[in-house]
Formats: C-alpha cells, structure tokens, sequence
C-alpha cells in the first residue's frame, strides 16, 4: 500500500511502501515521523514519495554543489552577471539540499525593490536552468520552481510603492509618422522597419547588407532570436525604398572590415537610445521603447486596428504561438468608447422589438 499517515496519540506516524507506477519501491514504513498536524504528515509523506522515486529513477545523488553547478552550465552574459549575486548566498549548498521556496525567498534577500517578474527573470530562470543542465548532464536530480502568484505579485508591489506589469502603449501610424518627421534617417528607417516586419531591436541592428538584404527580389531575411531560425519575408514597397535609400554603415568602434557593416549602422542594441530619446522630445509626442513602438505596434496594428487573420500575422511577424501573440502583443483601445457605443446598439435594438423606451 502507499505510504499513509495516521494518528497515534498525540503525534502522526506512516506506515505503507513507497510505489512508482504501482510497484512498491521501498521498505514498508511503519514509524512516527515526529509532527503532531494532519498537514504537516501528509507533507512529509509527499516530499518522501519524491525523493525515493528520484533515487530509484536516478540513482543517489552526487554530492554536487550549487557554484560546482553553475560551473557546468554554459551562462550567457546577462545569465553569468545574475548568477554572480546568486553563488555568495547559496553556492556551498548540495544541490538535493535546495528547495524551491528558498529559491523563491532569495528575491527580497537579493532585490528587495523588484517586482515578482524581475525576480523570476533574474533568479528563478538562472538558477532552474543551472540545476537542470546540471540534471541532463547526470550530475544531480532536477527541479521545478512555480513563479509568483498574483497575491505575492501584489504584495511585493505594495512594499515597493510601485505597480509592476504596467500595460504598453504599442506603437501606431500616427506616432510613428510624427517621430519620423523629427528623427536622423537611421533612427526614422529602423522605427519604420520595426513597425512594419514586427522585428526586434536586437535583430534589426544586426543585419548585415549582403546577407540580410535582397532589395531586387523585395525581401529580406530576419535574424535568429528567441530561438527562432532566421527567416525570409517580402516587404512592402514603402519599406524597399526606405531601405534602398539608406546606405550601409559600419558602427561606431568597428574596424572598417566588410563582416562588421550593418543596414542601420547601430553597433548594438542600446546605441540607437539617445537619437531615438531625442526624436520624442522633439516631436512632442510620448516616449515608446523600441519594443513598444515596433513589435507591440505591429501586433496592435495587425490584430486590433486593421483585423488581419491571426496566422498570416503570426507567421509573417514570427510568432510560432499565435495564442502569445494576441495575449502579449495586443492591448485594449478605446475601451469606454466602444463599451458606451456596443451598449447603445443593444438598447436600441430592445427598444425597437419590445416597443419601449428607456
């Protein structure tokens, strides 16, 4: 039978096998398991089916430590710079020995004036991932950490004073013709770029000429990102010109070598910030990231303003998951306005069938 826990006395004992997929894999229990609540028994009983179904799957752990870990794991730049806050606190650990809720707890410890959702990026993915490499390449069990709930999303931004998950304003025609018009021809080129193709800042200053561009054939190649392979689009006519009419250039700080030119001529993602700050201000309009103003702009435009069927959109804008792309990538507009105007259209139509009057 599976492990079961009862009462004797005053304190709650087990007695049963530990099963995996019906087979007993264990010993019959039968001892106290020293806690005198129903609850904290039949937790007892579930961290222990866990640990004996891992052993039995994997083997005893080894003694590997949580810094031994992040030595397998092969960080990027942004994970490696993470992780260095992440090892003083936790790196002598064993590894069977990290649980989840102490991971967890490391976000007021580490960054007591973020919001859940910088925690969960800056500690839960980093140290889930080490862990789980750790896990593939047989060293150790793996592990699975819940984000936030809404309520510790709430309360966190109650002690910070500040609303995290504040909604974008995506991007438009209308902003973006008034930014062009205050914009150098690089920053107006690749804001149009953005708007149009739904690309990211990241892949649309690494483009390079040659291998991005067939201006002749009306298409051009869009970078890998987020684990997606490049891929090929046909762009408008507007878009062909634009392009066309902007020559390639190499960055500021790069050798004058043919690999190193660019479309945009930006050396990386942040060096287009200060001309496209600047271009706000001047224009007089609010300020929208690149994120916002291109590939929120697009999925707005598509989706909400001018209705185009959801997998052409999906497709040609590099959503793999069209279900993300209209849950993240689109936003309510006009919200009282159409609400006032749909309520209207209904009462009319009440008043003309039942023949009366509000």
């Amino acid at each position: 039978m599976p492990l079961e826990p009862y009462k004797r006395g005053n304190n709650w004992w087990v007695r049963g096998r530990v099963e995996y997929v019906g087979t007993p894999i264990t010993d019959y229990y039968r001892r106290s398991i020293g806690t005198s609540s129903e609850a904290g028994a039949r937790r007892w009983c579930i961290d222990e089916e866990r640990r004996q179904i891992r052993t039995y799957l994997l083997g005893d752990e080894k003694a590997l430590t949580f810094a031994e870990a992040v030595v397998l794991y092969p960080a990027t730049p942004a994970d490696a710079s993470y992780l260095t806050k992440i090892v003083p606190l936790i790196g002598s650990l064993l590894i069977k020995d990290i649980t989840p809720k102490m991971i967890k707890n490391l976000g007021g410890t580490l960054l007591p004036k973020a919001s859940t959702d910088t925690w969960v990026r800056q500690i839960i993915t980093p140290v889930r991932a080490v862990i789980n490499n750790a896990h593939d390449l047989g060293q150790c069990g793996p592990i699975r950490i819940r984000g936030y709930t809404n309520e510790e999303r709430v309360a966190q931004d109650l002690k910070r004073g500040k609303k995290s998950r504040i909604k974008r304003q995506p991007g438009s025609w209308e902003w973006l013709l008034k930014f062009r018009q205050h914009a150098s021809q690089r920053h107006a080129a690749l804001a149009l770029f953005m708007f149009m193709t739904g690309a990211r800042i990241s892949q649309a200053v690494a483009m390079h000429p040659e291998k991005h561009l067939d201006l002749a054939n009306g298409r051009i190649c869009i970078p890998p990102a987020k684990g997606h392979a490049e891929r090929w689009i046909d762009i408008a006519p507007e878009l062909i010109t634009e392009l066309t009419n902007l020559p390639p250039l190499y960055p500021r700080g790069k050798l004058h070598r043919p690999e190193n030119l660019r479309v945009f001529g930006f050396a990386d993602r942040s060096s287009p910030r200060k001309g496209w700050n600047d271009a706000c201000k001047k224009a007089g309009i609010e300020y929208l990231p690149f994120h916002a103003a291109g590939r929120h702009g697009f999925g707005q435009e598509l989706n909400v303003r001018q209705p185009v069927d959801e997998k052409a959109a999906g497709d040609f804008g590099g959503w793999a998951d069209t279900a993300l792309m209209r849950r993240t990538y689109t936003h309510a507009e006009q919200v009282s306005a159409k609400v006032h105007d749909a309520q209207r259209r209904g009462l009319r139509l009440a008043e003309e069938r039942t023949k009366i009057k509000l």
